[in-house]
């Protein structure tokens, strides 16, 4: 996509750990392998709640000191659930672009939803065929 290396927020709702809180010992657990090089090509921190991630203003509000906090190349949500909600507000109520495809098979699987547009479901299949030649 054009960013050599890629800063990956790992969202929670806070951006402290907390052990009551599963999806923050999984940030955390994330950023300790992209340290250890166990993950590479990216710059992972987290957990981060989702305004530290995109502001550096909150992040620096809150206190909150990282290369990735308010320079996210990448969202990385907790579940499913999350990731729907935060894509559907991206193209409904931000009038965004989106493209689904899942990586990690031999080759790209372009993934829509029955009430994405023509414009997404083209942008899929061209972010799907630029993908396969890398």
């Amino acid at each position: 996509m054009g960013v050599e290396t890629p800063r990956v927020a790992a969202l929670a709702a806070v951006e402290v750990v907390n052990p009551d809180m599963p999806c923050t010992l999984d940030a955390a657990a994330l950023v300790q392998m992209n340290r250890r090089n166990q993950i590479k090509g990216c710059v992972i921190d987290g957990p981060l709640a989702l305004d530290n991630a995109l502001s550096e203003e909150a992040a620096r509000h809150k206190g909150v000191v990282s290369e990735v906090a308010g320079h996210a190349d990448v969202l990385l949500v907790p579940d499913i659930e999350a990731g729907n909600l935060l894509g559907k507000v991206i193209l409904f109520m931000a009038n965004g672009a989106g493209a689904g495809v899942v990586l990690g098979a031999k080759v790209p699987v372009v993934l829509t939803s029955r009430g994405d547009t023509a414009r997404t479901k083209a942008l899929s299949i061209a972010l799907g065929a630029v993908l396969a030649k890398t």
